[in-house]
């Protein structure tokens, strides 16, 4: 949204269109309100691609990472644009700026902005969207590739009139009862841990969703509450969707779990952070996992 409100007022006519749903806890975002849900609008979002002159892709690595949009970006020959940090980069646009270094996409998109001699069209709507990536990519700059850099960027997002109170307010206090509910249920009866392997890791399937009225967004922050615990390293959290389970996670450290992700889950991220899929059944896809540790027990150490 950042980006796109900068483009905005440079007199460029932009829409935003989403793959799927955004959490609960983004939505006070300025004009998120016309952002497109493509699982919602898939007419009108197609309309739109067709008819773009350029199509920027923010924040992926893959474009695997746009769901069902992602057979029509491959068919669209409309010139793309692709902004990241992420590593192991995969190679789907015309043109790629990338940093893996930057703490957030958001910082890299500041530096842009900055570069092209345009920081004063930052205004109060665009801090706050650039400022709430960042937030939200560090844990409230606790943790991530944080530099001087981008406290500096922080600083003159200050200077533009964000209340950072306020976004940290939104983002980590804003959430239903229900989803503190299941948070206690998770960290009580479904986190397993490993001290021989400094790993723990959380299991929800859909019928413990549903039983706490998920939404979602419900489970974000999930995956990085075991790694508080004295000793443990690596977590894990494994949540039962559909047609598949979705897998988030978290180390502290050497440990890569970008790679572990990417070898063994169909999945990527930073050094620290990253996510997977697996088609096996929850229980199985679990197994796995817990049989995999073996082999990383040195690197856990």
């Amino acid at each position: 949204m950042g980006w796109a409100l900068y483009l905005k007022a440079k007199g460029i006519e932009v829409s935003v269109i989403s793959p799927n749903r955004f959490p609960e806890f983004l939505k006070w975002l300025p004009e998120n309100e016309n952002i497109i849900i493509f699982q919602r609008r898939e007419k009108k979002a197609l309309k739109l691609l067709n008819e773009a002159e350029l199509i920027f892709l923010i924040d992926l690595n893959d474009i695997l990472r746009t769901g069902k949009i992602e057979e029509y970006l491959k068919n669209i020959k409309t010139s793309k644009i692709l902004i990241d940090h992420h590593p192991a980069l995969a190679s789907f646009t015309d043109l790629i700026i990338a940093e893996p270094s930057a703490c957030a996409t958001s910082e890299l998109i500041y530096e842009i902005i900055e570069s092209l001699g345009d920081e004063e069209i930052i205004d109060f709507k665009i801090a706050t969207c650039l400022a709430t990536g960042i937030i939200t990519d560090t844990g409230s700059l606790s943790y991530g590739l944080i530099t001087p850099g981008t406290f500096l960027i922080m600083s003159r997002l200050l200077q533009k009139g964000i209340d950072k109170d306020f976004i940290c307010t939104k983002v980590y206090d804003n959430f239903s009862a229900d989803r503190m509910r299941l948070m206690g249920y998770a960290l009580y009866e479904k986190m397993i841990v490993l001290p021989e392997y400094h790993t723990a890791y959380i299991i929800l399937d859909k019928v413990e969703l549903e039983r706490f009225n998920f939404a979602i967004g419900d489970s974000e922050g999930f995956v990085n509450l075991p790694l508080s615990i004295k000793g443990i390293v690596f977590s894990a959290f494994f949540m039962q969707k559909n047609d598949m389970v979705k897998i988030s996670f978290r180390s502290k450290g050497n440990f890569e779990v970008n790679k572990f992700a990417e070898k063994h889950f169909n999945g990527g991220g930073h050094k620290n952070a990253a996510g997977g899929e697996d088609k096996l059944p929850l229980e199985d896809s679990v197994k796995r996992f817990v049989g995999l540790l073996k082999q990383y027990a040195d690197s856990l150490k």
